[in-house]
């Protein structure tokens, strides 16, 4: 289902990306990349708008395999390969997804771009601003890790509900993956079900297809560990990360901190694996501040 304001490019090598953008054209441009098999719509639009009133020209995508993107072929990854992480040759990566985005805003002619990721977004986001550094002006990397084995990990009580099987009729789709939010979301009044319940009707209803998501976590493993490449990265950078989240745990987000050079960390009490309402105040000025040192990087820059 097309709302209006989605667009459609075709990027090339047969993929073409659904996005929407937000606020004026001519303001420095901010790219929103989303997480798991999670459409774009997870950015709300009032969060999208919010982004947009601090002078930025906010542009949300579905990745490929997601929402109404490109859906790819090939099955999802089995458990044992997984757990080995030995992907087949032919399955895409983390740095494929990135070379999505990077094709996505040169062919809507964006110039440099501030990158904000969230959970796989930002895994995605600091593979970007790693191997295509001129194209990234900051990075703010939400609720991610560095893909080491040892950090980040899901807590033990959220691999039950992550790795079972989703059901494909709608409202019992609609209760899993809100049993799975009560687990790793938000903690008391910042938790927000009726949020998730919309999105996820949203999201069936535009477009369901749960072995996009398991490509997509194939991509998350076939890349692994990234602490090397994100030592590499030399745009301001802010790492988000809740204090209650149980699907990737705040040791992801310290570790991601800790691997790429000046990055700031910013921990976000009783945030879960989601972006609450609550917490957009605190988020929204902390997205936008980052971005404000990029401009003052590229102003001595210039002065030097």
């Amino acid at each position: 289902m097309v709302m209006p304001g989605e667009e459609f490019t075709d990027i090339g090598e047969g993929i073409t990306l659904c996005h929407e953008s937000f606020g004026d054209p001519s303001d420095p441009p901010m790219l929103l990349v989303m997480g798991l098999g999670t459409q774009m719509i997870a950015w709300r639009e009032d969060f999208c708008e919010q982004l947009a009133s601090r002078n930025f020209h906010v542009i949300r995508f579905d990745n490929r395999d997601v929402g109404l993107s490109t859906q790819m072929s090939g099955p999802p990854p089995t458990l044992r390969q997984m757990f080995t992480r030995k992907l087949p040759a032919d399955a895409y990566s983390l740095e494929d997804m990135a070379d999505d985005a990077v094709r996505l805003t040169r062919k809507l002619d964006l110039g440099p771009v501030h990158v904000v990721g969230a959970s796989m977004g930002g895994m995605i986001g600091q593979v970007l601003a790693a191997q295509h550094p001129g194209q990234v002006r900051s990075l703010v990397s939400i609720m991610s890790n560095t893909g080491s084995r040892w950090t980040g990990q899901p807590a033990l009580s959220a691999y039950r509900l992550f790795l079972a099987e989703a059901p494909n009729e709608r409202e019992a789709f609609i209760e899993h993956v809100t049993k799975l939010f009560a687990v790793v979301g938000s903690r008391g009044e910042l938790y927000d079900e009726e949020y998730v319940r919309d999105v996820t009707a949203r999201s069936f209803d535009r477009n369901h297809d749960p072995a996009g998501t398991g490509r997509q976590l194939g991509a998350v493993l076939k890349t692994g560990k990234r602490d090397a490449m994100l030592r590499s990265i030399k745009a301001p950078t802010l790492v988000i990360h809740g204090t209650e989240d149980r699907l990737v745990r705040p040791s992801g987000g310290r570790a991601t901190k800790r691997a790429i050079p000046g990055a700031q960390l910013m921990e976000v009490e009783g945030m879960g694996h989601d972006l609450p309402r609550g917490a957009w105040p605190q988020i929204i000025d902390a997205i936008a501040d980052n971005a404000a040192k990029a401009a003052g990087v590229r102003e001595s820059q210039l002065a030097a």
